[in-house]
């Protein structure tokens, strides 16, 4: 039974990540900081199933301590700041776990267990204001957000490490990929709960940003298969992962208030305090080194991913 390790098990990504590696029979153990509180609710149907561990990406000599003790096979490091908005707020600290995070996992591994393999979350933030699209792994970077600036120095750590020290590290430049389980915080995630809001009576408007910004957007789900699929190669190399369709705010606002049969254009209000300082207007995979390499395509497409997070933000209120 091989053993995964996991930074950042609660978020959405490495909730779908779990479920994915304990299906292959896998021993998963995830990383947690330490609190007075347990904010496990994207793992709740798992904790019986994983090892969960305590540890910081602050902290070397804990990161080192956990690669001793459970001897990964892999190590997928999803744990970050991941929020553009807030990184704009908490520069230092996006900075800190982020980038020199990634850091502090690569040399835990590299004392610790030198023959594991590493997958890195790079994204697709990195390309910013891009200079082609759509972007592919040779495109060059140029981050508009310190959260953006942050991912390309982990993802180079990550690249210098693999050529310095021979160790199997790879990144995953990920588009931006969506579920149930997103942060609230996020625009589609913000979306959809809106779109729940207003549908039960319980809220008259929604309140965003740039509506023409426009995304590549996937089902989480599908993503965490590609990044398995990344440490199963021969050989160790990056991989940009995305749908290479790309759809505006706006046409998001459009899907999700179509799925409960309603007009966005009498529900959203575009308001200023959401602009970001320096946009990100366009952002579109060319995925076709992974789909040639790995095999990789995604199953669900933007239609099926907003109607899936409607009719769960739905039921949720519901439940109440």
């Amino acid at each position: 039974m091989p053993t995964a390790l996991i930074t950042g098990i609660t978020g959405q990504d490495g909730s779908y990540l779990a479920e994915f590696l304990l299906e292959k029979e896998y021993k998963v153990v995830g990383i947690v900081r330490r609190s007075s509180t347990t904010p496990y609710e994207r793992i709740s149907h798992l904790v019986d199933r994983i090892d969960l561990v305590s540890a910081d990406l602050l902290d070397q000599t804990s990161l080192t301590d956990v690669v001793t003790d459970c001897r990964p096979d892999e190590i997928y490091n999803l744990a970050a700041q991941s929020f553009v908005q807030t990184s704009w707020n908490q520069p230092v600290l996006t900075g800190e776990f982020t980038a020199l995070g990634v850091t502090r996992m690569l040399e835990a591994m590299k004392k610790a267990a030198p023959n594991a393999r590493f997958y890195q979350a790079s994204s697709s933030e990195m390309f910013g204001k891009v200079h082609e699209s759509p972007q592919r792994e040779s495109t060059p970077f140029y981050p508009r957000s310190p959260y953006g600036v942050a991912k390309v120095y982990g993802h180079w750590i990550t690249v210098n490490y693999r050529e310095s020290f021979a160790l199997y590290a790879v990144s995953g430049i990920l588009f931006n990929h969506e579920s149930p389980r997103r942060g609230l915080e996020f625009v589609t995630r913000k979306v959809t709960d809106g779109v729940a809001r207003i549908k039960l009576g319980l809220s008259r408007e929604l309140r965003l940003g740039n509506l023409e910004a426009r995304r590549d957007w996937g089902f989480a789900g599908d993503y965490v298969r590609a990044m398995w699929l990344m440490l199963q190669e021969d050989t160790p190399d990056d991989y940009v992962i995305g749908t290479g369709k790309t759809w505006s705010v706006r046409q998001l606002c459009e899907a999700a208030f179509r799925c409960v049969g309603l007009d966005y254009r009498e529900f959203v209000v575009q308001d200023d305090r959401f602009f970001r300082p320096a946009e990100v207007d366009l952002l579109v995979a060319d995925a076709s080194k992974a789909r040639d390499a790995l095999g990789w395509v995604p199953d669900v497409s933007f239609a099926q991913l907003i109607e899936m997070m409607v009719q769960a933000d739905l039921a949720r209120y519901s439940a109440r």
